[in-house]
C-alpha cells in the first residue's frame, strides 16, 4: 500500500516505539513526541540540548533513550522525566554519542555509540547487563548505526553507516560478541548519499532497514540478499518500528540536516 502520513515535524525524527497501550513514541531534534492510539500527536517532552534518538520502552513502562549530545543513555519515566542514567560511561571511558539501542532477553540492551567515527573508525557496540554494567562488545566500525537481535537472539545485526552495508555478530552469551561477518552490500544512489540507518526484524526471518538517501526501506532475508525494496515517501529513511504488517517509519522529506521530519505508515 502507499505510505499514510501519521504525524509530522519541523526537523527530522528518529526513535519509533510503541508502549503497551498503543502509543507512538518518536524523537526529533526538538526532544519526544507522541501520538495516540486515536490518532492526536503531541509533544512529549521538549529538550533540543539533549539530542535524542533511537529509544525502547521496558515492560514497566521505562523509556531508555539515546542522549547523543550528553553521551548517555537516559532512564526516563513514563510522565517524561528524566531519572537517572542508564549508561554514561564504559570501562571508566566516558561514551561519546549513544545512536540507537535493542533490548536481550535478560534484562539488557545493546546500544551503537558513533561519536567521531565518521574520521575514523573508532565506533563501537556496547552492551548494559540488568546489573548497569557497561561494557565494549565490538568497536573498530565507521558509524555504527542501527541494531537487532534475530528472533532466535543468536545473531546481532548492526547497520554500518559509512560503508553502506550490515553486520551481522554471534552471539556467545549476553554482550559477547563473535567475529564480525559483513551480511550485506547494501545499493548506493548517484549524487546522493545512501546509507542504512535504522533495523527492524520483518516477516518469514526477514530483516528490515532504513535507507537514507533512497527514499527507500529494504527487505533482506538474513544471508543479505534484498528481497523487496519498498517507498516511504522520506528521502532520509531514518528508522522503523514494526506492529503486525504494518511498519512505522521516521526521517525527513529532504536530506536530513534541512527539511521537515516526518512520521509515515508503510504497509508490507
Amino acid at each position: 500500500m502507499p505510505f499514510v502520513e501519521i504525524a509530522r515535524t519541523p526537523t527530522f525524527t528518529e526513535g519509533p516505539v510503541f508502549d503497551r497501550d498503543g502509543t507512538l513514541y518518536f524523537t526529533s531534534n526538538e526532544g519526544l513526541h507522541k501520538v495516540s492510539p486515536d490518532g492526536r500527536k503531541s509533544d512529549w517532552v521538549l529538550n533540543k540540548d539533549a539530542g535524542f534518538n533511537g529509544q525502547k520502552i521496558l515492560p514497566d513502562g521505562t523509556h531508555l533513550v539515546c542522549a547523543s549530545k550528553k553521551g548517555a543513555v537516559w532512564r526516563m519515566n513514563a510522565a517524561g522525566e528524566r531519572t537517572g542514567d542508564a549508561a554514561i560511561e564504559c570501562e571508566g571511558r566516558p561514551l561519546r554519542a549513544p545512536n540507537d539501542i535493542t533490548l536481550d532477553d535478560a534484562s539488557g540492551f545493546y546500544f551503537t555509540d558513533p561519536g567521531g567515527s565518521r574520521a575514523a573508525p573508532i565506533g563501537t557496540v556496547h552492551f548494559t547487563s540488568r546489573r548497569g554494567v557497561t561494557t565494549q562488545a565490538a568497536g573498530g566500525l565507521r558509524v555504527p548505526n542501527g541494531l537487532v537481535l534475530s528472533a532466535d537472539r543468536k545473531f546481532l545485526f548492526v547497520a554500518e553507516t559509512v560503508p553502506n552495508r550490515v553486520l551481522r555478530f554471534p552471539v556467545i552469551a549476553p554482550g559477547r560478541l563473535g567475529v564480525m561477518a559483513v551480511v550485506a552490500e547494501l545499493p548506493g544512489r548517484d549524487g546522493h548519499e545512501a546509507a542504512p540507518d535504522g533495523l527492524a526484524l520483518g516477516p518469514a526471518n526477514t530483516l528490515l532497514v532504513a535507507h537514507l538517501g533512497t527514499e527507500s526501506l529494504f527487505q533482506l532475508n538474513y544471508s543479505g540478499q534484498i528481497v523487496r525494496q519498498f517507498k516511504t515517501g522520506l528521502y532520509d529513511t531514518s528508522n522503523l518500528a514494526v506492529i503486525k504488517s504494518n511498519v512505522y517509519v521516521t526521517g525527513s522529506i529532504g536530506h536530513r540536516t534541512n527539511s521537515a521530519g516526518r512520521v509515515h505508515l508503510v504497509g508490507v
